[in-house]
């Protein structure tokens, strides 16, 4: 089992109070998890992810959403050969993997808007694996 924490106060030193948030910057991570590796010819893990709400912009009004992540795999090993599957987001969360505030404006809009644009993260999947070492 292991787990890895990271607690930051990240703030720009030449901004004023309310403006100096760092972009992207996170105040809390955590990953870890528990894995087991050749017990009676089974291996596998647990492992996890968080990210917490983070400033998507110096003054903190449009915030980048946090996520927690959990995958799964296991795996059997017998003579030359190893069979398993990999679950990744194993309880199907929504989340976003990369997300940036960008300035964007559609051709019908007078204005444009500041938001977050996003990379969608990986949904629930399965995958099974077969592999025979010479």
């Amino acid at each position: 089992m292991d787990t890895d924490l990271t607690l930051t106060h990240a703030r720009s030193i030449d901004d004023p109070k309310g403006q100096n948030y760092i972009p992207l910057a996170p105040a809390f991570t955590m990953a870890g998890g528990m894995s087991v590796n050749d017990w009676k010819g089974f291996s596998g893990g647990l492992r996890y992810r968080f990210i917490d709400d983070r400033p998507a912009i110096e003054d903190n009004s449009i915030v980048a959403d946090g996520y927690f992540i959990a995958d799964f795999n296991a795996n059997y090993s017998f003579d030359k050969i190893t069979i398993g599957f990999a679950i990744e987001n194993l309880f199907d969360v929504d989340w976003n993997e990369t997300q940036f505030a960008t300035e964007s404006r559609l051709k019908n809009e007078a204005q444009s808007v500041e938001e977050i644009h996003f990379t969608p993260g990986t949904p629930f999947f399965i995958k099974g694996s077969i592999a025979y070492r010479f």
